[in-house]
């Protein structure tokens, strides 16, 4: 159970370290407007995944009491979505491109929605969220939505601590990817390693 736990939280910090749209855009956030309205669009998109979170926990649990076999169909489908994910990555450029030109300045409760609502309106989210959360369901005794519970408050509290930190150390972080090309090629292979990695659990 720790165990399963434990690899959830790795692979989760692995994925929330990997720049993509939401911690580029916090990212730019915190640069132009300062780590407070970083800190609120984390916020934001945080509270965004508790809904997908909801949304898996409840459905997912339904059909695990409905039909066993489907939910294996559930979880065969994670893992191609999963390796899918790893093939789209491959076949990106590894380049770090980020820019704060026309970002514009809003207030703290606006980036807090704006970050909501990216995140809510984002139907690839629940679609990753569903190939994800079943790979690590931890105990036969616990009630399955309180372990899609517990893997959303994971997933939502590593996310944050790690988006966060991009948030008040954005200066830092910026100038540093601008040194330092080739981090987005480690942080791309890392990301392909752990998608395939998971899919790697339910297919062998």
């Amino acid at each position: 159970m720790i165990e399963t736990l434990i690899s959830f939280v790795l692979a989760t910090a692995t994925l929330a370290v990997s720049p993509g749209p939401d911690n580029i855009f916090v990212l730019t956030q915190s640069i132009v407007n300062g780590r407070k309205y970083g800190l609120a669009t984390v916020a934001g998109l945080m509270t965004g995944c508790i809904i997908h979170t909801t949304l898996v926990a409840f459905g997912v649990s339904e059909v695990i009491k409905r039909n066993e076999s489907l939910f294996f169909i559930i979880k065969l489908f994670g893992a191609a979505y999963l390796l899918y994910l790893a093939y789209k990555v491959y076949k990106s450029d590894a380049k770090i491109v980020f820019s704060t030109d026309n970002v514009d300045h809003k207030s703290t409760t606006e980036l807090f929605k704006t970050g909501f609502w990216m995140n809510v309106l984002n139907p690839k989210v629940t679609i990753f969220f569903l190939a994800f959360f079943p790979q690590f369901l931890f105990s036969e005794e616990i009630s399955t939505v309180i372990q899609f519970y517990v893997l959303g408050g994971l997933f939502i509290l590593t996310s944050f601590i790690i988006f966060g930190g991009i948030a008040v150390l954005a200066g830092s972080i910026s100038d540093y990817l601008k040194q330092n090309q080739k981090v987005g090629v480690y942080l791309k292979w890392t990301q392909i390693i752990v998608f395939i990695a998971i899919a790697a659990l339910i297919l062998l």
